[in-house]
């Protein structure tokens, strides 16, 4: 193929999850963009339910019209004790991934400026003045391309910084009997037996007879899929179900790692998503992260004139509470049992408000020793000084 053939555009995205199209919506919404071309390249159409997005948040956002289910009350609970968490002025959201899908392509498809090809990247090479990028079916050119395709190997096949997995199984179901508080979200459930890892139960209910039931790990190694779905069926048992139909399943396995993804960042080439480090390393959270990075990456790319063009390594800047997602991996890493005890003592007397503030990196360095003193002390100092001497 001559290169008269190969179709050049001024950004390519490869992988079309959350970050790529919040940050191509955004673009979009800027008005600023309307000149360039923008290519999304994924194998997967984006025609199915394939996950649920949750997050807390203050004020309408550009996400409200999809979001499905929110929640004014939290339930953090553990074998001993329970406790409902007043989020105001928070409030829980829900997002399903097939509503968010349709919502941004819907909006995408009626600007001639953006094209979206169900194709599979096979091919990702950085030249002097562009980026080459090779599919299954064709060859692209682009000014700077933004990667969200997710390599495994990047992150796990280092020893400096632990690897965690937010690994689950969730059930949709619907009950015959009225059981569930369509008003309370189970944030964190760790009354479940714990076998020497951090493990607890999410519930989204979203009426009486209906919600999505996940068993959850925060550990490095997955598990069987039946033994999910064992502590899901016992976990229904013990709330007085017996009898549920199945509306549909999710599974997943989200990276929790401080990994320095942005160093593979290059002058035209951006990692962005989990591939860049976007999830929040301590409770894998996608959403919120992913709405606050692309926000930013679009201001960024504002910045170019002909006069000064964008190096993408300049993007990315670490900050204290990648520090502190540190020092809870670490722990988590080397003792994972310890985790409901962690959780736990923060949200038995904390401040749900302030911890969600903290959780969103949102706190002031006054308000971050607020929430960290509510945690055991000996396994933070402990790790503080393994991360200090590493």
């Amino acid at each position: 193929m001559n290169s008269s053939q190969i179709k050049h555009f001024d950004y390519i995205f490869t992988g079309t999850g959350l970050a790529s199209l919040m940050t191509v919506y955004k673009m979009v919404m800027s008005g600023k963009f309307t000149d360039k071309s923008i290519l999304l390249l994924d194998q997967d159409s984006k025609k199915a339910n394939d996950r649920t997005w949750c997050f807390w948040d203050k004020n309408e956002n550009v996400w409200n019209s999809v979001i499905s289910k929110k929640w004014d009350l939290a339930l953090f609970a553990n074998e001993n004790f329970k406790r409902d968490l007043a989020l105001k002025p928070y409030q829980y959201n829900q997002i399903r991934g097939i509503d968010f899908y349709n919502f941004v392509f819907e909006f995408i498809s009626k600007h001639s400026n953006i094209t979206f090809l169900n194709e599979k990247v096979t091919d990702i090479n950085e030249l002097e003045t562009h980026v080459y990028v090779g599919t299954e079916e064709s060859r692209y050119t682009t000014n700077y391309l933004f990667n969200s395709i997710y390599t495994k190997a990047f992150a796990e096949s280092q020893t400096k910084y632990p690897v965690l997995q937010q690994h689950f199984v969730g059930w949709f179901v619907k009950t015959e009997r009225e059981i569930f508080n369509p008003e309370e979200v189970t944030f964190m459930d760790f009354s479940v037996e714990q076998k020497g890892n951090t493990r607890f139960m999410y519930v989204l209910p979203t009426s009486k007879t209906e919600a999505l039931v996940e068993y959850t790990l925060f550990s490095e190694n997955l598990l069987s899929k039946e033994e999910y779905e064992n502590e899901i069926q016992n976990y229904l048992k013990n709330l007085g179900i017996n009898q549920f139909e199945i509306l549909e399943k999710e599974q997943g396995s989200i990276p929790m790692t401080c990994y320095p993804f942005w160093k593979k960042n290059t002058k035209r080439v951006l990692n962005i998503g989990t591939a860049g480090g976007w999830t929040k390393a301590s409770t894998g959270y996608t959403f919120k992260n992913s709405d606050k990075k692309s926000g930013e990456l679009v201001k960024f790319l504002q910045n170019e004139t002909p006069d000064t063009p964008l190096t993408m390594k300049s993007f990315y800047k670490k900050n204290k509470f990648w520090f502190y997602d540190l020092l809870l991996l670490d722990i988590l890493h080397r003792h994972n049992e310890l985790g409901s005890s962690i959780f736990s003592s923060l949200f038995k007397k904390g401040n749900p408000v302030l911890i969600f503030k903290f959780l969103d990196e949102e706190t002031s360095l006054l308000e971050d020793f607020q929430v960290i003193l509510k945690c055991p002390k000996l396994p933070f100092i402990k790790a503080l000084f393994r991360v200090i001497f590493r």
